[in-house]
Protein backbone atom coordinates (compact mmCIF):
# COMPACT_ATOMS: atom_id res chain seq x y z
CA UNK A 1 0.00 0.00 0.00
CA UNK A 2 1.47 3.55 -0.83
CA UNK A 3 0.55 6.71 0.53
CA UNK A 4 -0.19 9.32 -2.64
CA UNK A 5 -0.17 12.98 -0.94
CA UNK A 6 0.41 15.99 -3.14
CA UNK A 7 3.42 18.77 -1.38
CA UNK A 8 3.67 21.97 -2.12
CA UNK A 9 7.57 23.49 -1.17
CA UNK A 10 6.99 27.55 -1.68
CA UNK A 11 10.42 29.57 -1.14
CA UNK A 12 10.52 33.32 -1.89
CA UNK A 13 14.11 35.13 -2.28
CA UNK A 14 16.56 37.32 -4.05
CA UNK A 15 18.99 36.37 -5.77
CA UNK A 16 22.26 38.73 -7.30
CA UNK A 17 21.85 38.68 -10.88
CA UNK A 18 19.39 39.90 -13.37
CA UNK A 19 16.16 37.55 -14.69
CA UNK A 20 18.09 36.62 -17.60
CA UNK A 21 20.98 35.47 -15.47
CA UNK A 22 18.99 33.59 -13.47
CA UNK A 23 17.07 32.42 -16.16
CA UNK A 24 20.14 30.83 -17.50
CA UNK A 25 21.52 29.56 -14.38
CA UNK A 26 18.26 27.27 -13.59
CA UNK A 27 17.68 25.77 -17.06
CA UNK A 28 20.96 25.55 -18.27
CA UNK A 29 23.72 25.81 -15.82
CA UNK A 30 21.80 23.60 -13.20
CA UNK A 31 25.38 21.20 -12.40
CA UNK A 32 26.97 24.64 -11.31
CA UNK A 33 24.95 25.23 -8.04
CA UNK A 34 22.94 21.93 -7.75
CA UNK A 35 22.92 18.84 -10.17
CA UNK A 36 22.66 18.24 -13.93
CA UNK A 37 18.79 18.03 -15.18
CA UNK A 38 19.28 17.69 -18.92
CA UNK A 39 18.36 14.60 -19.02
CA UNK A 40 14.91 14.94 -17.11
CA UNK A 41 12.12 14.02 -19.19
CA UNK A 42 10.30 17.17 -18.25
CA UNK A 43 8.11 19.60 -20.14
CA UNK A 44 7.80 23.50 -19.97
CA UNK A 45 4.29 23.91 -19.66
CA UNK A 46 5.02 28.15 -19.00
CA UNK A 47 7.84 29.27 -21.14
CA UNK A 48 8.14 33.21 -20.93
CA UNK A 49 11.38 34.37 -21.02
CA UNK A 50 12.95 35.71 -18.49
CA UNK A 51 9.66 36.11 -16.37
CA UNK A 52 7.81 32.59 -15.78
CA UNK A 53 9.31 29.35 -16.31
CA UNK A 54 7.13 25.57 -15.13
CA UNK A 55 8.76 22.25 -16.11
CA UNK A 56 6.64 19.55 -15.40
CA UNK A 57 7.45 15.60 -15.40
CA UNK A 58 4.64 13.34 -15.03
CA UNK A 59 4.11 9.50 -14.54
CA UNK A 60 2.05 6.66 -14.31
CA UNK A 61 -1.24 6.87 -11.69
CA UNK A 62 -0.99 10.52 -11.30
CA UNK A 63 2.49 11.21 -10.33
CA UNK A 64 4.01 14.26 -11.05
CA UNK A 65 6.66 16.18 -9.88
CA UNK A 66 6.93 20.48 -11.10
CA UNK A 67 8.78 23.37 -10.76
CA UNK A 68 7.61 27.13 -10.87
CA UNK A 69 10.41 29.77 -11.19
CA UNK A 70 8.54 33.36 -11.42
CA UNK A 71 11.36 35.85 -11.61
CA UNK A 72 11.11 39.54 -11.15
CA UNK A 73 13.81 42.35 -11.62
CA UNK A 74 14.95 44.25 -8.78
CA UNK A 75 16.91 47.23 -8.71
CA UNK A 76 20.90 46.88 -8.75
CA UNK A 77 20.61 44.32 -11.10
CA UNK A 78 19.01 41.52 -8.40
CA UNK A 79 16.39 39.31 -8.98
CA UNK A 80 13.20 38.12 -6.67
CA UNK A 81 12.60 34.47 -7.43
CA UNK A 82 9.41 33.01 -6.14
CA UNK A 83 9.68 29.43 -6.05
CA UNK A 84 6.82 26.91 -5.97
CA UNK A 85 7.96 22.91 -5.87
CA UNK A 86 4.91 20.56 -6.44
CA UNK A 87 4.25 16.89 -6.84
CA UNK A 88 3.49 13.91 -5.25
CA UNK A 89 5.47 11.62 -2.93
CA UNK A 90 4.79 7.93 -2.99
CA UNK A 91 6.21 7.07 -0.08
CA UNK A 92 7.73 8.00 4.01
CA UNK A 93 5.25 11.61 2.72
CA UNK A 94 6.71 12.97 6.06
CA UNK A 95 10.27 12.38 6.01
CA UNK A 96 10.32 13.13 1.73
CA UNK A 97 8.74 16.22 2.53
CA UNK A 98 11.02 17.14 5.25
CA UNK A 99 14.11 16.81 3.14
CA UNK A 100 12.79 18.27 0.43
CA UNK A 101 11.73 21.08 2.24
CA UNK A 102 14.81 21.79 3.96
CA UNK A 103 17.35 21.00 0.70
CA UNK A 104 15.43 23.76 -0.99
CA UNK A 105 16.91 26.62 0.98
CA UNK A 106 19.91 25.32 0.38
CA UNK A 107 20.30 24.81 -3.32
CA UNK A 108 18.68 28.15 -3.53
CA UNK A 109 21.52 29.31 -1.71
CA UNK A 110 24.02 27.63 -3.57
CA UNK A 111 22.29 29.06 -6.46
CA UNK A 112 23.16 32.55 -5.19
CA UNK A 113 26.65 32.00 -4.36
CA UNK A 114 27.29 30.55 -8.06
CA UNK A 115 25.71 33.99 -9.55
CA UNK A 116 27.80 36.41 -7.62
CA UNK A 117 30.95 34.75 -6.89
CA UNK A 118 31.40 31.96 -10.55
CA UNK A 119 28.49 33.31 -12.86
CA UNK A 120 29.02 31.95 -16.32
CA UNK A 121 32.36 30.11 -15.60
CA UNK A 122 32.84 26.23 -16.99
CA UNK A 123 32.02 23.64 -13.98
CA UNK A 124 33.00 20.03 -13.43
CA UNK A 125 30.71 18.76 -11.19
CA UNK A 126 30.96 15.72 -9.40
CA UNK A 127 28.65 13.86 -6.63
CA UNK A 128 30.21 11.84 -3.70
CA UNK A 129 27.90 9.48 -1.02
CA UNK A 130 29.37 8.56 2.16
CA UNK A 131 29.22 5.19 3.10
CA UNK A 132 26.01 4.12 4.43
CA UNK A 133 27.86 3.69 7.80
CA UNK A 134 26.95 7.88 7.82
CA UNK A 135 23.39 6.92 8.14
CA UNK A 136 23.59 7.75 12.39
CA UNK A 137 22.39 10.34 14.41
CA UNK A 138 25.23 11.79 14.76
CA UNK A 139 26.74 11.05 11.26
CA UNK A 140 26.73 14.56 10.37
CA UNK A 141 28.57 16.10 13.12
CA UNK A 142 31.47 13.66 12.23
CA UNK A 143 31.73 15.14 8.69
CA UNK A 144 32.07 18.44 10.41
CA UNK A 145 34.51 17.51 12.87
CA UNK A 146 36.92 16.01 10.49
CA UNK A 147 36.85 19.08 8.44
CA UNK A 148 37.21 21.09 11.45
CA UNK A 149 34.55 23.22 11.29
CA UNK A 150 31.70 22.18 13.58
CA UNK A 151 31.91 25.33 15.84
CA UNK A 152 32.08 27.36 12.17
CA UNK A 153 29.17 29.76 10.95
CA UNK A 154 28.43 31.53 7.65
CA UNK A 155 31.29 34.21 6.80
CA UNK A 156 33.65 31.97 9.07
CA UNK A 157 37.43 31.33 7.62
CA UNK A 158 38.49 28.10 6.44
CA UNK A 159 42.04 27.01 6.57
CA UNK A 160 42.34 23.13 6.62
CA UNK A 161 44.46 20.33 5.13
CA UNK A 162 42.16 16.80 4.48
CA UNK A 163 44.15 13.67 3.91
CA UNK A 164 44.00 12.63 0.76
CA UNK A 165 42.02 15.65 -0.21
CA UNK A 166 44.81 18.35 0.36
CA UNK A 167 44.17 22.19 1.13
CA UNK A 168 41.10 23.94 1.56
CA UNK A 169 41.20 27.29 1.95
CA UNK A 170 37.95 30.05 1.56
CA UNK A 171 35.41 30.28 3.79
CA UNK A 172 32.01 28.60 5.31
CA UNK A 173 29.04 30.17 3.45
CA UNK A 174 26.20 28.22 4.83
CA UNK A 175 25.65 25.84 7.67
CA UNK A 176 23.00 24.40 9.81
CA UNK A 177 22.65 21.03 11.40
CA UNK A 178 21.45 19.40 8.11
CA UNK A 179 23.70 21.11 5.97
CA UNK A 180 27.29 23.13 4.62
CA UNK A 181 28.63 25.23 2.16
CA UNK A 182 32.53 25.67 2.17
CA UNK A 183 33.41 28.28 -0.99
CA UNK A 184 37.18 28.56 -2.06
CA UNK A 185 38.32 30.95 -5.10
CA UNK A 186 37.48 28.42 -7.36
CA UNK A 187 35.20 26.08 -6.18
CA UNK A 188 31.49 24.98 -4.05
CA UNK A 189 31.90 22.22 -1.40
CA UNK A 190 28.43 21.14 -0.81
CA UNK A 191 27.98 18.70 2.18
CA UNK A 192 24.25 17.16 2.95
CA UNK A 193 23.52 15.29 6.12
CA UNK A 194 20.52 13.14 4.88
CA UNK A 195 21.35 10.89 7.56
CA UNK A 196 18.67 13.20 9.52
CA UNK A 197 16.21 11.96 6.18
CA UNK A 198 17.06 8.60 6.05
CA UNK A 199 19.99 8.27 3.74
CA UNK A 200 23.42 8.54 3.83
CA UNK A 201 25.62 11.95 4.25
CA UNK A 202 26.58 13.27 0.85
CA UNK A 203 28.06 15.94 -0.77
CA UNK A 204 28.99 17.72 -4.22
CA UNK A 205 31.76 19.35 -5.76
CA UNK A 206 30.80 22.11 -8.13
CA UNK A 207 34.65 22.95 -9.67
CA UNK A 208 35.50 26.52 -11.80
CA UNK A 209 39.01 25.70 -11.85
CA UNK A 210 39.00 25.19 -15.12
CA UNK A 211 41.27 21.89 -14.84
CA UNK A 212 38.67 19.74 -13.36
CA UNK A 213 38.76 15.74 -13.16
CA UNK A 214 35.79 14.54 -11.76
CA UNK A 215 37.52 11.09 -11.48
CA UNK A 216 40.13 12.14 -9.52
CA UNK A 217 37.83 14.47 -7.27
CA UNK A 218 35.14 11.35 -6.60
CA UNK A 219 38.26 9.14 -5.70
CA UNK A 220 40.00 11.59 -3.08
CA UNK A 221 36.83 12.43 -1.33
CA UNK A 222 35.12 9.31 -1.61
CA UNK A 223 38.91 7.73 0.32
CA UNK A 224 37.90 10.89 2.81
CA UNK A 225 34.35 9.89 3.39
CA UNK A 226 35.45 6.40 3.94
CA UNK A 227 38.02 7.25 6.67
CA UNK A 228 35.55 9.53 8.30
CA UNK A 229 32.99 7.03 8.90
CA UNK A 230 35.41 3.89 8.90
Amino acid sequence: MTDDREFEIVFDTELPGTPERVWEAVTKDTPAWMFPTDQWPAVRTVDEYPGHLVTRMVGPDGWFNQLEHVLEPLDGGRTKLHYVHSGIFVDNWDEQYDGASKHTEFYLHTLGQYLRHFDGRPVVFTDVQAPASSQTPDGFMQLKKALRVEGSSAGDAVETELDGVGRLSGEVDFSNEHFLGLRTGNALYRFFGRNSFGAPVGMTVHDFSGSGDSEATAAAWGGFLARVYA
